[in-house]
């Protein structure tokens, strides 16, 4: 077992070999206790336990552990004051548990019995009925209110052609990485959080969700990509998920601005808008082993491909090429920012899981409008 690991899946301290209930407690346990508060008396020994299951460790697990940490605090002499056993922050389903110690103090421990409302976490105060008014429902501390569905989208019309193209390509994108989940999970476990197929997935849905609502609603393009931008950012999460969000919101804001919306010229505006707005957010910059290393090619390429006199299309499928052989490359790099970089020496020989997926959503995007291109040729 991995001890010390962080949330998303990091890379931890060490590594051990599985032990029981027991045994985990003392490990947990003991560690937390070295590191108590100096500030805390030997008279206030009192402790919140808060046990987190991470999402694929079983109830039954985490109650019989919960029992082996209460023995072990009483032999070290700490009474326990309050506790939380539960699924409280889960991580995409790792089968782990992580134990925090909250030290109580006089001043401290009001605040922690206090009445709670959020969606996160939530504490009740048992109060009394009204004596004088025998014949209505007792009062609670909390109260609910049901939250109404949001509006359906309105029917969808016509779609012009450069928003067909747009419903492909997001299909498309969602679909590949649908395929890619497990492989870029592994990429990104070599020294980072391995999740990040999975935050892509999910990135990918929540936009594709999006562009098809807001062109249903009658957005246009660049509308459609500005809620893409939106709702990659929200569902996907992580450092990917703004990165990704940021650079749809700024293409879709540079489409929207634009007369002639299927324009190549207007496609390198796009481009090059959200290759900024990914520069801008990330400080990043090429070299230093991130998505950066496939969409700065992808730029350069196309804008100088248009500029040759290529059409789009081609000039796209060149672009989404050469992003792929900058991603791959990147397997010769050491990370100089985000998570990867205190694990770097064990990314050497691996690409960097957020280049390789930026190239595989742009080969996968182009592809299906090529393919649709060429089936309504057919026909």
């Amino acid at each position: 077992m991995a001890i010390g690991m962080g949330l998303h899946g990091e890379p931890g301290l060490s590594e051990g070999p599985l032990c029981d209930a027991e045994g985990l407690a003392t490990l947990l346990v003991d560690r937390l206790l070295a590191e108590r508060p100096q500030e805390v008396a030997a008279e206030e020994q009192r402790v919140v336990v808060l046990l987190n299951g991470l999402g694929g460790f079983k109830y039954e697990e985490l109650f019989v552990l919960f029992q082996a940490i209460s023995e072990r605090l009483k032999q070290a002499g700490i009474a326990i004051t309050d506790c939380e056993c539960g699924e409280l922050v889960t991580s995409l389903d790792m089968a782990g548990v992580s134990l925090s110690l909250f030290w109580l103090d006089e001043e401290l421990e009001p605040f922690w019995s206090a009445p709670a409302d959020s969606p996160a976490y939530r504490r009740v105060s048992i109060v009394p009925p009204l004596a004088d008014a025998p014949g209505e429902a007792q009062a609670t501390a909390v109260r609910t209110q049901a939250i109404p569905e949001p509006a359906a989208p309105s029917g969808s019309g016509d779609l012009t052609e450069p928003q067909r193209a747009v419903l492909a390509r997001f299909a498309a994108v969602e679909a590949e990485l649908s395929q890619r989940v497990e492989e870029l999970g592994a990429l990104d476990a070599v020294a980072g959080d391995g999740d990040h197929g999975l935050g892509m997935l999910r990135g990918s849905q929540g936009a594709n969700a999006a562009v098809r609502s807001a062109l249903a609603r009658g957005c246009s393009t660049g509308e459609a990509l500005m809620a893409a931008g939106e709702a990659w950012s929200d569902h996907g999460g992580g450092t990917s998920g703004a990165l990704w969000g940021g650079g749809l919101l700024a293409a879709g804001q540079a489409l929207a601005q634009a007369p002639g919306q299927d324009d190549p010229q207007q496609v390198l505006t796009a481009v090059s808008a959200a290759l900024q707005a990914v520069r801008d957010l990330g400080q990043a910059a090429v070299g230093d082993k991130t998505l950066l290393d496939a969409l700065e090619p992808f730029q350069t390429r196309l804008q100088g491909d248009l500029q040759a006199g290529l059409g789009l299309e081609e000039a796209l499928r060149n672009a989404a090429n050469t992003a792929l052989a900058g991603a791959q490359a990147t397997a010769q790099l050491l990370p100089k920012l985000g998570r990867a970089r205190p694990h770097g020496e064990r990314s050497l020989g691996h690409p960097d899981p957020g280049a390789m997926s930026l190239a595989y959503c742009l080969i996968a995007a182009i592809q299906a409008t090529t393919s649709s291109d060429a089936l309504q040729a057919e026909r």
